[in-house]
């Protein structure tokens, strides 16, 4: 229900309210221009007296003071004989020059106000601000589901591409973008009476004045009991009529004044109503606070990027899902539930999703996370995910589990998960397995046991097929075979080699993008002259000559840094490992990009908990390089010995130095203290655990032993707080990269 509140207004009425937005952001500074031309005297400084006999002074035939909610003050006079305005320095009564009303802020706001359609643009913007409110709501609750709650909003989200710019950027301009359309919305409806009016602050022209002569304005009590930073509006009385009055607005309410005796005859002060009417033009508009009206414009900023984010995500899983009569949850008899977290495994889920229909199938496909609470005409549903990091749950599917507590199983339902992983990683397909199980538990019968296909094999998925075929009596044929990856070109500009005397030769690899001469592995793709876009975190994949199956190394480089890094361990019979460490610089190789945004440290300014043993240390530094804002930052590292491996040494004491690193401590295991990187994070629990409550986020990357020791560890140093491991992971603050 939410996502549709959110959907369906926003692709209606985007075009429009990009229009809202961009004049809404034009408007926005005109309460800051107008701020930074006048001259606003102190409280208590300046009373309305005052101001009024300056004025007068220089302007004998003055017939109105007005002081806009920004404080520039406008005179309204006549001499000789004709009329005129002037912005004033209300401390001495002198020109500041003439009042022009500049023509396009005017029609800028018709445009905002009604789209230049009088009354009829204006009920267009009063909807366009109450479906504004809806998107706002509804965009905020699914953000906060996303998040796992509202405080885990606060650390922001993982991830890249539009997905990430949208969920960003909405965060941090909902509850202004809420206001304005909250304040837009009622200004609307109390325009055209949807709402009561608050009544009129007027108060009745007084029948009966002294009559007397007039005294000096300066003299006036009244106005020397009124505060010039309350003013709004003082008007004149006729010259030469003793009868006529003064008449003084001001926030609190509005009176006449006896121009003999200087007091009020009639006064009426602003009831409630008023005021609250007045605080939400002031709201929407940021006139009288010119700071709002910068967050205001600010906010408004995002909406025409909210807009193209959102359709284009949209139009994405449109695309990436690609399914035509893709039939409703309740009308299917087959369902086809995808976790992926790169969209990788939709593919595999569209061509099982086409080949269902041919054979006569009515199909639902969705994401994992939109698992429905039953499925009433189903009788088959396959469940094809794939496992993110050390045996998590993909991003399309981190919230399956919750949702199928509340799964309603109907009779004869049947499963079957196909899982989606790479073997050279310790928990293969961890999730799928979890997922197989959970099913099972739920009282769901197997339709076919548990299968995983290894680096998206269309060999595998088709076997799959084959079986899936033979125990339904569907003739299904499955033959998905995903795109190669884009292949560049790189040259080793230097090495810097570790450990060969603790026999764990490990290497820092620096390259650059290679132009002209031969590759060394010239069967790969086409040669490019400029460096991808990654980040550190990331994954290159590279093959070693005649083995077509890429090894995957961790990042410690990003592409602003000009060159690609990567630490690697040569492992005994390790064909990549072995063949990176044979290069020597000018020699060149080919990769590909897989990108890892789960692996990065969140924005904001909470400590940051590095952890890392070994070759584990690569996208550990990239981090610490990229700390530009000198965030709290802390790494636990451990090698063997630091006169043989102690890798990143130099540049580590020059992130200590300029403050990009907050903390070091090292661990080496074949020292006379000996010791391991849980040691160290033992040793300094309480540190760890202060970090913890201050929002800490944890990034371990190393080998699983490692990893699963490092867990331990941690959960016991949480135990005061009663949380553990996969709470933390549950808010996306304990984050693994593991090998």
């Amino acid at each position: 229900m939410w996502r549709k509140l959110h959907l369906y207004p926003g692709l209606l009425a985007a075009p429009l309210l990009i229009v809202l937005a961009v004049t809404g952001v034009i408007l926005s500074l005109s309460p800051v221009l107008e701020r930074s031309n006048a001259v606003i005297p102190a409280d208590g400084q300046i009373n309305v007296a005052q101001l009024a006999q300056n004025v007068v002074t220089q302007y004998p035939g003055v017939e109105e003071i007005k002081r806009t909610p920004s404080g520039a003050v406008i005179v309204y006079y006549i001499r000789d004989g004709s009329p005129g305005a002037d912005l004033v320095n209300p401390e001495t009564g002198e020109s500041m020059g003439p009042y022009e009303p500049s023509v396009f802020f005017r029609w800028v706001q018709d445009l905002h106000r009604s789209f230049l359609l009088d009354d009829a643009g204006r009920v267009l913007a009063g909807v366009l601000a109450a479906m504004m409110v809806l998107m706002c709501i509804s965009g905020a609750v699914m953000l906060a589901r996303r998040a796992g709650g509202w405080l885990p909003l606060l650390r922001g989200f993982k991830g890249s591409g539009d997905g990430r710019v949208h969920s960003e950027l909405a965060r941090f301009a909902v509850i202004v973008l809420l206001l304005s359309a909250l304040t837009g919305s009622y200004m609307s409806a109390m325009r055209f009476g949807l709402l009561p009016d608050p009544g009129n602050s007027e108060p009745s022209f007084p029948m009966e004045v002294s009559g007397g002569e007039s005294s000096p304005v300066g003299s006036l009590e009244a106005l020397k009991n009124t505060d010039f930073n309350n003013l709004q509006e003082l008007v004149f009385p006729f010259p030469g009529d003793p009868r006529d009055v003064f008449s003084l607005s001001t926030r609190q309410g509005a009176g006449f004044i006896d121009q003999a005796t200087g007091q009020f005859v009639e006064y009426k002060s602003a009831s409630t109503g008023n005021q609250l009417v007045d605080w939400i033009v002031r709201l929407h508009t940021g006139e009288g606070l010119w700071w709002l009206g910068l967050l205001l414009g600010l906010a408004a900023l995002t909406v025409p990027v909210l807009s193209v984010t959102g359709v284009r995500i949209w139009w994405s899983r449109r695309v990436s899902s690609g399914i035509r009569g893709n039939v409703s949850a309740t009308d299917a008899d087959a369902v086809i539930l995808v976790g992926s977290e790169n969209n990788a495994t939709r593919g595999f889920a569209k061509d099982l999703h086409a080949q269902l229909s041919r054979a006569g199938r009515c199909v639902h496909s969705a994401d994992m996370n939109e698992l429905a609470e039953d499925y009433p005409k189903a009788s088959l549903l396959f469940v094809l995910t794939s496992t993110y990091g050390d045996g998590a749950a993909p991003a399309s599917a981190n919230r399956f589990m919750e949702r199928l507590r509340h799964f309603r199983k109907a009779g004869g339902l049947r499963f079957a998960v196909l899982g989606f992983g790479d073997r050279q990683f310790p928990r293969f397909c961890q999730f799928a397995k979890d997922v197989d199980v959970a099913l099972s538990s739920h009282g769901l019968e197997r339709l076919q046991s548990l299968a995983c296909v290894d680096r998206k094999s269309p060999d595998q998925f088709s076997q799959w097929g084959s079986r899936i075929a033979e125990v339904t009596g569907l003739n299904l044929r499955l033959s998905h075979n995903p795109a190669p990856p884009s292949l560049f070109e790189l040259e080793l500009v230097d090495r810097a080699d570790f450990g060969v005397k603790v026999k764990a030769p490990t290497s820092i690899f620096r390259f650059r993008p290679g132009v002209g001469k031969k590759s060394l592995v010239g069967r790969f793709g086409k040669k490019h002259g400029q460096l991808p876009e990654f980040e550190a975190g990331d994954l290159i994949g590279i093959c070693a000559p005649e083995n077509a199956k890429p090894r995957y190394y961790s990042l410690a480089s990003s592409s602003a840094d000009g060159l690609l890094e990567i630490c690697v361990r040569r492992l005994p019979g390790g064909l990549c490992s072995g063949f990176l460490h044979s290069l020597q610089p000018g020699e060149r190789i080919q990769g590909f990009i897989h990108p890892n945004p789960e692996f990065r440290p969140a924005p904001g300014s909470q400590p940051v908990i590095l952890i890392g043993a070994g070759a584990g240390i690569g996208p550990l530094a990239g981090f610490i390089r990229k700390n530009d804002a000198r965030h709290p930052m802390y790494l636990y590292w451990g090698g063997r010995n630091p006169e043989s491996d102690f890798l990143y040494r130099p540049e580590l004491g020059s992130y200590l130095e300029d403050q990009r690193l907050t903390g070091l401590s090292t661990a080496f295991s074949r020292t006379q203290e000996g010791g391991y990187v849980q040691d160290k994070i033992n040793e300094d629990a309480p540190n760890v655990r202060r970090m913890i409550e201050m929002g800490a986020q944890i990034l371990v990357c190393g080998g699983s032993n490692m990893a699963a020791e490092v867990r331990e560890v941690i959960n016991n140093i949480l135990e005061p707080l009663k949380t553990d491991v996969e709470k933390l992971k549950q808010e996306g603050r304990y984050l693994e990269d593991v090998y």
